[in-house]
C-alpha cells in the first residue's frame, strides 16, 4: 500500500516564513462589506489614456501578437534610453544595458535574484514597500531594516545607513519617491548616501516607479549622482506616471553585466513582457507627457485636500513630496495602527493599511492612498472624523 501524500512536507522553508501580504488582507475584507471608501490601493483611479490604448488596439490588428527579443523591442529601449538621457542626464545603452520585465515586481525580483548569494544582507530602509523583504528572502538573503522617522520626514540618513553596514552587506535598495510614506530624497541627501555606498562598495538597487509624481522641486535619480552609475540598478515603469498598472509594463537600467545576468532569469521565467504592452509603453514615452502632467496636477490637489483634512482632524501627517500616499499617525488615539484600521473599516466602512505591515517603523501610522476622486476623499475625511471623534 503506497503512503499518505503529506504535501506540507515539500513547501520549500523559506515559504512558512513569509506571512501574506498585509495589504490583501484589508482588500479581502472590504470585499465583504457594502459601501466601502477605500484609500487602501496603490493604483491609479485614472483610465489608461486613450491614445495609448489605441496603439495597442491597433497593434492587434496588425496581428503583432509574437514574442520579442528577451530584453524587449529594441524601439522601446531606445526611448527608454532617450528619455532618461534627455531628463536625467544619465545614458544606458539600449543593446546591453535596459531589460523590459512585467511590472516593477518582476524587475525588482530578478535584479535581487541577480545579486544575491545565500547569506547576503540587503538593507531596506523602512518603512518600505511589502515586497521588497520577501524579495531577498526568497533570493536567500537576508532582509536587513534600516528605520526612518517622522521627525525626518522619512528620509534616509547616511549615519543611520552607515550603522547597519556590516562585512555582509552586498546591497541597499532605495525606494524615493517612498511607498507608504510620499517622502522624497533630494540630491544633496542623495550625495551623503552615496558617498557611504561608495566607501563600502555596496550595489544599490534603486525603485524610482514614482519619480513623475514629484510635486516639490524635481526628482533626482539617484544614478546620476556622481559614481551611482555604475553600481546601480535603476527601476521604473509606467503603472503609476501613465496609469497602466494592468499592463504590466517596466524596465531596469543597469551596467551591462548585471543587466545580462538579470536577463538570465527573466529568459527562463518570464521569457519577455506583452508585446501589446510594449507598444504602449512606446506610445506613453512619446506622446504620453501631456495626459500625464494632467494626471499629477490633480494628484497634487488631491494631496492637499487629504493632508490638510487629516491635520485637522487631529491625525498629524508631514506633508508628503511624492507619489501618492499620505502617511498620518495615529498614535496619540491610543489604538495600535492594525486597531485603528480594522475599527475604521467596521466602523466607517473606510479602508486604509495599517503602517506595521510596511515594516516595525510604520507601527502607529496608516498609509492612505489618494489615488481616488476628490469627492470620495472628502466623504472619507468625513468618516474618519466621526470615527476619532467617538475615541
Amino acid at each position: 500500500m503506497r503512503k499518505a501524500c503529506l504535501p506540507s512536507k515539500f513547501v520549500a522553508d523559506v515559504m512558512k516564513k513569509v506571512p501574506p501580504s498585509g495589504i490583501r488582507r484589508y482588500f479581502d475584507l472590504a470585499s465583504e462589506i457594502d459601501d466601502v471608501i477605500s484609500l487602501g490601493v496603490g493604483e491609479p483611479d485614472f483610465v489608461t489614456p486613450w491614445h495609448i490604448r489605441e496603439a495597442c488596439i491597433h497593434s492587434l490588428e496588425c496581428g503583432e501578437t509574437s514574442y520579442t527579443s528577451n530584453y524587449g523591442l529594441m524601439e522601446l529601449r531606445e526611448e527608454i534610453s532617450s528619455f532618461f538621457s534627455d531628463k536625467y542626464g544619465t545614458s544606458y545603452n539600449p543593446n546591453s544595458e535596459i531589460l523590459v520585465t512585467s511590472g516593477v515586481s518582476e524587475a525588482l525580483d530578478v535584479a535581487i535574484r541577480a545579486i544575491t548569494n545565500p547569506g547576503d544582507e540587503i538593507l531596506i530602509p523602512q518603512p518600505s514597500y511589502v515586497a521588497y523583504t520577501p524579495s531577498v528572502m526568497f533570493a536567500g538573503g537576508v532582509p536587513v531594516p534600516v528605520e526612518t522617522c517622522l521627525e525626518n520626514e522619512f528620509k534616509l540618513h547616511a549615519e543611520d545607513l552607515e550603522a547597519a553596514i556590516t562585512d555582509k552587506t552586498k546591497a541597499l535598495i532605495l525606494n524615493y519617491p517612498n511607498n507608504p510614506t510620499g517622502a522624497t530624497m533630494g540630491r544633496n541627501d542623495f550625495e551623503a548616501i552615496a558617498d557611504v555606498v561608495s566607501e563600502h562598495d555596496i550595489m544599490v538597487i534603486s525603485d524610482e516607479v514614482y519619480d513623475c509624481l514629484t510635486y516639490k522641486g524635481k526628482h533626482t535619480c539617484f544614478a546620476s549622482i556622481d559614481g551611482m552609475r555604475d553600481r546601480t540598478i535603476l527601476l521604473n515603469g509606467f503603472s503609476k506616471a501613465y496609469a497602466m498598472t494592468g499592463f504590466r509594463m517596466a524596465y531596469a537600467m543597469a551596467p551591462r553585466e548585471v543587466i545580462s545576468s538579470m536577463m538570465l532569469i527573466h529568459q527562463y521565467s518570464m521569457l519577455c513582457a506583452p508585446i501589446m504592452g510594449q507598444i504602449g509603453a512606446i506610445e506613453a514615452l512619446r506622446n504620453g507627457t501631456h495626459e500625464m502632467e494632467r494626471m499629477v496636477r490633480d494628484y497634487d490637489r488631491r494631496r492637499h485636500l487629504i493632508v490638510n483634512g487629516l491635520n485637522k482632524i487631529g491625525l498629524e501627517c508631514f506633508e508628503p513630496s511624492g507619489a501618492f500616499y499620505a502617511f498620518p499617525s495615529v498614535q496619540n488615539t491610543g489604538l495600535t495602527s492594525e486597531e485603528f484600521a480594522e475599527k475604521l473599516l467596521f466602523e466607517q466602512k473606510v479602508v486604509t493599511i495599517p503602517g506595521n505591515v510596511f515594516g516595525k517603523a510604520g507601527d502607529g501610522f496608516l498609509r492612505c492612498s489618494y489615488a481616488t476622486s476628490r469627492e470620495e476623499i472628502e466623504e472619507a475625511l468625513a468618516r474618519i472624523e466621526a470615527f476619532v471623534d467617538r475615541l
